[in-house]
């Protein structure tokens, strides 16, 4: 019974890309252009110009092409040459949303130069029925990908109509 569970366990994680540091998922929903124009909306705004930063709080919801991030605190951290938006930490509860798929976390931080979303702190991302959970995912917005590590566990959900294949 155990070697049964465990070749069940191998055949479903296998094609996830599951190795020793974590799984690596297709985030296709993800996949977008991080040049495009950054809208963020919120209840209130501080801009500290001595340190190039914003700080957004209350109902934050930041729109970049198909991807929207929601959280109560987001702080927009600019580069120094250009003015243009540097990196965004999103934090106390983070929702992640492209398409189909849904990341949530405790915090957030986004490269926008690098094209990479770190989540952090009891991640979950589902992807229609099924779900993963980690500590850390590392979602690389250039080519649709995610890499999770810290305890992943993978619920996945079988369609009821699909018919064995002999």
């Amino acid at each position: 019974m155990i070697r049964f569970l465990l070749a069940a366990v191998m055949i479903v994680l296998l094609p996830m890309g599951v190795s020793a540091q974590g799984a690596q998922v297709a985030f296709g929903g993800l996949q977008q252009d991080t040049r495009a124009p950054v809208e963020v909306t919120a209840d209130s705004l501080q801009v500290n110009q001595a340190d190039g930063t914003a700080l957004y709080s209350g109902n934050v919801v930041i729109v970049q092409g198909q991807m929207r991030l929601a959280a109560p605190r987001v702080l927009v951290v600019y580069s120094s040459a250009g003015g243009r938006i540097q990196r965004m930490e999103a934090s106390r509860g983070v929702t992640l949303v492209s398409g189909s798929e849904a990341a949530e976390a405790q915090r957030a931080d986004y490269n926008i130069e690098a094209g990479q979303v770190i989540m952090t702190g009891n991640v979950l991302l589902t992807q229609g029925p099924s779900a993963l959970t980690a500590e850390r995912m590392v979602v690389n917005l250039r080519d649709g990908t995610a890499q999770m590590s810290g305890r992943v566990r993978t619920v996945l959900q079988q369609d009821p109509d699909a018919q064995d294949q002999p």
